[in-house]
C-alpha cells in the first residue's frame, strides 16, 4: 500500500510540475528512499527539478514551486488519513547549475528514478558522472544502514579529484 501511495504522489507531482513550468521544465528526478523504494510512512519525497529561467534565489524558487504543493495538499491530507505523513523536498536547479555538478548527484548515480527528462538532459549528466567515477575507481561503500563514496581508493597526497 505504501509504495502505491507514493507512486500516486509521484504521478500527481509530475502532472502538476508539468502544468506549472510547461516548456521550461527540463527534468524531474526522484532520489533518496522513494527512488530506492525503501521509503517509510514518514519519508519525504526527494525530487530534483531542472527548470529553465528559474528566479534568482532559493526563496523565490520555493515560492514559485509552492503552487505545486498547494495543488497536492488534498492528496497529502488523504495520505495522512492512511498514516502516511510525507512532504515533498524539492531541489530546483537551472540546466546551467546542473551542468556544474553537485555532490548530491552522487546519491542519484545508482538510484535515480527519472520521471521526465527532455532530450535526455539529466540522463546524460548522470552518465558523465558514472564515467568519471569509473575512471577514478570510485566505490560506493555500505556501512551499517548508510553508505558513502570512496571516490579514489588509491588516493595519494596531492591527487586532485574532479567530478
Amino acid at each position: 500500500m505504501l509504495k502505491e501511495c507514493f507512486r500516486e504522489l509521484e504521478n500527481r507531482l509530475l502532472e502538476e510540475t508539468k502544468a506549472l513550468y510547461g516548456k521550461r521544465l527540463v527534468s524531474v528526478v526522484l532520489f533518496g528512499s522513494a527512488a530506492r523504494k525503501t521509503q517509510r510512512f514518514d519519508s519525504d519525497l526527494d525530487v530534483l527539478l531542472v527548470v529553465r529561467e528559474l528566479p534568482d534565489g532559493r526563496m523565490k524558487r520555493v515560492r514559485e514551486f509552492d503552487t505545486v504543493e498547494k495543488k497536492l495538499e488534498p492528496l497529502f491530507k488523504a495520505l495522512r488519513v492512511k498514516d502516511i505523513d510525507t512532504r515533498i523536498s524539492a531541489i530546483l536547479k537551472s540546466p546551467e547549475e546542473t551542468e556544474m555538478g553537485s555532490p548530491l548527484f552522487l546519491d542519484m548515480v545508482d538510484d535515480a528514478n527519472i520521471l521526465y527528462d527532455r532530450d535526455g538532459f539529466f540522463s546524460k549528466r548522470l552518465e558523465k558522472l558514472k564515467e568519471k567515477l569509473k575512471v577514478l575507481g570510485a566505490q560506493r561503500v555500505w556501512k551499517g544502514s548508510a553508505w558513502y563514496w570512496d571516490l579514489k581508493p588509491d588516493y595519494k597526497k596531492g591527487d586532485v579529484i574532479e567530478l
